[in-house]
C-alpha cells in the first residue's frame, strides 16, 4: 500500500499550525509565548509556500522562502532585544503590566 502526500495534506497541516499560533496569540499573556507564537505563524505560511511550490514544480517559491527565513532570523534578534530589556525594565514580560511602550 503506497500512499502518496498531497497538495492538501500540506495545506491542512499549514492551516493547522497557523490556527494553533493565533490561539497562542489570543489566549497567552507572555510575551515571549506570544512571539513564538508569531514564529509558529510565520512557519506556517512558508510551509504553505513551499507546498504551492513544490506541487507546482516552480523554484521561485523556495528561493522566497529562504529570504523570508532570513529576515526571520534578524526578526529574532531584535524581537528577543526587545523582549529581554522590557524585561530588565519592568521585571515582568506579561503583556497586561506592559500597557505603554515607553520605558
Amino acid at each position: 500500500m503506497t500512499s502518496t502526500i498531497t497538495l492538501n495534506d500540506y495545506l491542512i497541516v499549514s492551516g493547522l499550525l497557523f490556527a494553533l499560533g493565533i490561539a497562542g496569540i489570543i489566549i497567552r499573556r507572555n510575551a515571549l509565548v506570544i512571539y513564538m507564537a508569531l514564529e509558529m505563524n510565520l512557519n506556517a505560511a512558508n510551509l504553505a509556500l513551499i507546498a504551492f511550490s513544490k506541487f507546482n514544480k516552480l523554484v521561485e517559491g523556495q528561493i522566497l522562502v529562504f529570504f523570508i527565513i532570513a529576515i526571520a532570523a534578524a526578526e529574532v534578534a531584535v524581537g528577543l532585544a526587545i523582549i529581554v530589556a522590557l524585561y530588565r525594565r519592568k521585571q515582568s514580560v506579561s503583556v497586561d503590566e506592559l500597557t505603554t511602550m515607553r520605558l
